[in-house]
């Protein structure tokens, strides 16, 4: 049997702990060190970055994270690869080269790039964005290493593509061995994260013994496509079923999940303990990847500005909609869009004034960032003596800044060219899978028998079920998808599966959390991780970046939902 491959994953996004490369590097054994710093987001910050200068639009975080560890890394025979390439991989290379030149070091460097379809996006009918990034696949990083490559750096590809490629060119995978790469399509999305999978964002964190600094998490990965989490030895934090299950049900969506080399079945997942912070991954099946590509598309989308009034003391309401009145009467020009939102957290008879306290926020939008600037945020100022009793705001007027928003995008893979350049400067072509299969919806997944009800002779009928927070039985780990919010909910016994998968319906979800209750909500169930994943489509409105909601990338909504009190059999708990 061949070893199992050994990849280290040091970034989860752009902006994660900058000492985690070097952690990672002398941490302990490593085949590969990966990094992911392209979320929907950071391609909008990129982009802007190579609007002020074309030579940008790279992480430049992990140029430097490269100058701490990138001698270490080569001297114990580690591989780096990371998407940190974002709009200009091949600029990021050739700045690799130049700190590596500084440092006396010879690494051989590639680079991935052909995603990049802004200068087609009219023949394509992308629209006008300002960014437009097909999500390419792994064969380009696996072409790459299999030349000899040290460091290959790359544009926009899935996220577990940095983890794909390698453990494909270790095992010398074919294409066309889904199962075996659809497993490791499941270790990728495990470990892309970061600390998300040693107990980082854990629902049931107060049982992490050691969460001060935990440790960034280790795929390794066998060459039947099964896979073992694990992390450091002597890091914190803890990598256990529920660990690796919560991230496994963050940001997908149903049991398929897609990508442009494998469609991994998520229904087809099996966890087991397999010694103290590690755990086995195995059973994971895969199909022939979708004919499409996946364009991330971010556009400029206007501008906008906000102003946070605070209300304390008695009539709150009253206040509110004095403000409310007055402002709306005060702007020359109505902007394009104009939301109030209240956030009750007063006491009552409180012993603070900011327990006394309300925020009331009023956010605003159009596409003229003079309407939205000072012209709004001044006039607010100006009933600073003219309004409510006890008036004040809690940040001195602004000038509007621009807002982004993000799309999907769907092209034909045959019109995209994906393309490694080799460490000796050759070009090749990856072409696109050969077979492909149409993404079609699972039958929804088997529920279990129901629980029974269980009442004891003689006791009444109320007391089989108490009212809790749901967390008392649940975990849940939520995020975003473009416009879309993903909660993902699971519970951790077969008994409770059997209670649970009958209980959470879209409707009684819908009640859970009022927010959701007029939007599309699609269920889809997991048996095998006794899970339940919700997609609530339009509740972040234009994606992250428009700061539609107070929770703008739907981080908290899981947590929100175990807050909820429900009726929970007493077996239960």
């Amino acid at each position: 049997m061949t070893a199992p491959i050994r990849i280290g994953n040091a970034s989860g996004f752009y902006g994660d702990r900058f000492s985690a490369f070097r952690e990672m590097v002398t941490g302990g054994p490593l085949d590969v060190v990966t990094g992911d710093y392209l979320a929907e987001l950071t391609m909008l910050i990129l982009g802007r970055d190579r609007l002020k200068d074309p030579s940008l639009g790279y992480a430049k975080t992990f140029l430097r994270q490269l100058e701490e560890g990138l001698g270490e890394a080569l001297d114990r025979g580690i591989k780096v690869v990371s998407n940190a390439g974002g709009l200009n991989p091949a600029g990021l290379a050739a700045a690799i080269q130049e700190v590596a030149d500084k440092l006396g070091l010879h690494p051989e460097i590639a680079y991935v790039e052909g995603d990049d379809l802004l200068p087609r996006v009219k023949e394509l009918e992308l629209g006008r964005p300002l960014t437009a990034n097909a999500y390419l696949g792994a064969w380009g990083i696996a072409e790459a290493l299999n030349a000899g490559a040290d460091v290959v750096v790359t544009g926009r590809v899935t996220d577990a593509s940095v983890i794909v490629g390698p453990a494909a060119a270790y095992h010398g995978w074919r294409r066309d061995q889904y199962d075996e790469l659809a497993g490791a399509v499941v270790a990728g999305h495990v470990i892309e994260c970061g600390c998300q999978a040693t107990g980082g964002n854990y629902a049931f964190f107060n049982e992490i013994r050691d969460l001060g600094r935990p440790g960034f998490p280790i795929a390794e990965i066998h060459a039947d496509g099964s896979s073992v989490i694990t992390k450091h030895d002597t890091t914190g934090g803890a990598v256990t079923i529920d660990t690796v299950k919560a991230q496994l049900l963050y940001e997908i969506t149903g049991a398929r999940y897609a990508g442009p080399d494998v469609t991994a079945r998520m229904d087809s997942v099996e966890l087991s303990q397999d010694g103290p912070d590690r755990v086995r991954i195995s059973g994971v099946e895969g199909e022939p990847p979708p004919p499409t590509y996946k364009v991330s598309l971010n556009t400029v989308g206007g501008f906008r500005n906000e102003v946070d009034f605070v209300l304390t003391g008695l009539d709150l309401e009253a206040k509110a909609e004095l403000v409310q009145q007055q402002l709306e009467q005060g702007l020359r020009k109505k902007p394009a869009e104009l939301k109030w939102s209240l956030a009750w957290t007063e006491t009552p008879n409180a012993e603070t004034e900011e327990q006394a306290s309300v925020f009331l926020k009023c956010t605003v939008k159009d596409p003229d960032p003079k309407v939205v600037g000072r012209a709004f945020s001044g006039a607010a100022i100006e009933l600073a003596l003219a309004s409510y009793p006890g008036f004040h705001v809690t940040a001195p007027p602004e000038d509007a800044s621009p807002y982004g928003v993000f799309t999907a995008g769907y092209v034909d893979a045959r019109e995209v060219e994906h393309v490694v350049v080799l460490p000796d400067g050759t070009r090749k072509v990856i072409t696109p899978a050969d077979e492909t299969q149409e993404l079609e919806p699972t039958d929804g997944g088997t529920l279990p028998m129901p629980l029974p009800q269980l009442v004891a002779a003689g006791r009444p009928a109320r007391s089989v079920t108490r009212e809790v927070p749901l967390g008392r039985v649940a975990g849940a780990r939520s995020g975003d998808k473009g416009g879309d919010a993903n909660v993902g909910v699971w519970v951790r016994s077969e008994t409770a599966w059997r209670w649970f998968a009958h209980t959470l319906t879209v409707e009684k979800f819908q009640e859970l959390l009022p927010e959701t209750a007029g939007l599309p909500v699609t269920r889809h169930v997991l048996p095998n991780l006794w899970a339940l994943n919700f997609v609530v489509s339009g509740l972040l409105g234009e994606g992250v970046a428009s700061q539609a909601r107070f929770d703008p990338q739907a981080k908290a909504v899981g947590e929100w939902l175990r807050s909820r009190y429900i009726d929970v059999p007493e077996v239960l708990l």
